[in-house]
């Protein structure tokens, strides 16, 4: 059996369609969860500024909506790529609905909770806007908690694409 690697999961865009993580090989990403009615929710700004600035040489934001966290993205899919077009001219790829914890996590995030754990090797992810960076490789080389805003990760990202 082949390794799993991030480039194996196929997810669903906002729009329903399904795509392949395989489409980024080579690109640094970054994955978030995102929530519509969070008070991170600002954090799609930053995350929008990265993707503008950032993308042209190799960086990919991916936004995946999740409710799972005091129901903050109770909207469908189409309600949520609206608020983040019309709020925060959000342009980057975001991915249908999913689970992050539970029985019902995605199995990306499984992937990701395995690969780069939390504060004390946890592997549950705590809240809203936890972000995940993965290098060119294809390798998570590093988790980040909810309060770290995506300017801040701006310098890692940097490195990864030079």
């Amino acid at each position: 059996m082949a390794t799993e690697d991030i480039y194996s999961f196929n997810v669903q865009d906002i729009q329903g369609r399904d795509r392949s993580l395989a489409e980024y090989k080579g690109h640094v990403m970054l994955i978030v969860n995102t929530a519509s009615k969070c008070g991170f929710t600002p954090q799609f700004e930053g995350l929008q500024a990265l993707h503008r600035e950032l993308s042209d040489r190799g960086l990919s934001v991916l936004g995946f909506p999740c409710n799972q966290f005091m129901s903050q993205d109770p909207g469908d899919n189409d309600e949520i790529s609206q608020f983040c077009s019309l709020n925060y001219g959000v342009d980057f790829p975001m991915f249908a609905k999913i689970e992050v914890n539970g029985d019902g996590t995605h199995p990306l995030y499984q992937f990701l909770k395995r690969e780069a754990r939390g504060v004390m090797g946890s592997e549950k992810i705590k809240w809203n806007f936890t972000k995940f960076l993965v290098n060119r490789e294809g390798e998570v080389v590093k988790r980040y908690p909810p309060t770290t805003r995506p300017e801040d990760i701006r310098e890692d990202i940097e490195k990864l694409l030079s």
